[in-house]
């Protein structure tokens, strides 16, 4: 038997995380597969070190990055497209799976790593873009992506590009799929937002239809910091962040004791 496990937003440079990541995003069984679905950290020596440490202890890693790998400041060489581009070739050079590479089946599934980003539409649909976005700074909520992605990318044009990549990708897709995506794929996950602004950053209304559409069996996705599971259309959607200490130590205890983090999202029991 091997297990395919799962975590996302491991944050390793907030106090605490690392030790948690090292403790415990491990197994017994060097044949188990590990999806990291994210939000890592910011600086690309510290996203590869982890995933370097990672691909030692699990047979299979597969990434997608989240907004904390695309973040930049003024004074950095790499931004936006640029510093995706470079820390895919890094990864491949660990031998980790990516949003470019083949996609890979584990147990008759196929699994789709996907970097689809957000362009603003969970949204108000009577307001527009702008309004929204001005309505979400009146209430005090700005997330750092609009001034450590938006200032060197246009965002909503790269969104775009991405999910017309991952559509064609998808469709020579004929098994069953495990869709990953650091952002959630329907607008149903945000509904439990404290702050519903924060959902304009929070993924694509585009993405709505994809896993019944692509035969998802299960969606695994982080980004909020809400560690749960819905069900929507008959596919389960879940949860599987770490965050930020205030949020782990209200949520992972319970999680531990589940032996539900890392998060087991599929066991092969005919492995030859």
């Amino acid at each position: 038997m091997r297990t395919l496990w799962a975590v996302s937003d491991l944050h390793v440079r907030a106090p605490g995380n690392w030790e948690l990541f090292d403790k415990h995003v491990r197994t017994q069984n060097p044949a188990d597969w590990l999806i990291v679905a994210g939000d890592v950290a910011e600086d690309l020596d510290t996203v590869i070190e982890v995933l370097q440490e990672c691909t030692r202890r699990f047979d299979t890693v597969i990434f997608t990055p989240g907004n904390h790998e695309m973040y930049s400041r003024e004074a950095d060489e790499l931004k936006g497209r640029d510093k995706y581009d470079v820390l895919i070739a890094l990864c491949r050079e660990l031998g980790v799976v990516t949003p470019e590479d083949t996609y890979q089946s584990f147990a008759g599934r196929t699994i789709v790593p996907m970097f689809t980003l957000y362009d603003h539409t969970w949204r108000d649909p009577e307001l527009t873009r702008d309004e929204a976005l001005a309505g979400a700074q009146e209430r005090g909520i700005v997330l750092t992506d609009s001034v450590a992605i938006e200032p060197y990318e246009d965002v909503g044009l790269w969104c775009r590009d991405r999910l017309a990549y991952t559509l064609k990708r998808l469709a020579v897709v004929d098994e069953p799929t495990i869709l990953v995506n650091h952002w959630p794929l329907v607008r149903q996950a945000i509904d439990q937002l404290k702050y519903p602004d924060i959902g304009l950053w929070s993924g694509t209304r585009h993405t709505q239809t994809w896993p019944e559409r692509y035969k998802a069996e299960t969606v695994i996705y982080g980004h909020l910091h809400i560690p749960t599971q819905i069900s929507v259309e008959g596919v389960t959607h879940t949860e599987v962040s770490l965050g930020y200490p205030r949020e782990w130590q209200a949520t992972l205890p319970l999680r531990l004791s589940k032996k539900a983090w890392p998060y087991p999202v599929l066991v092969d029991e005919e492995v030859k």
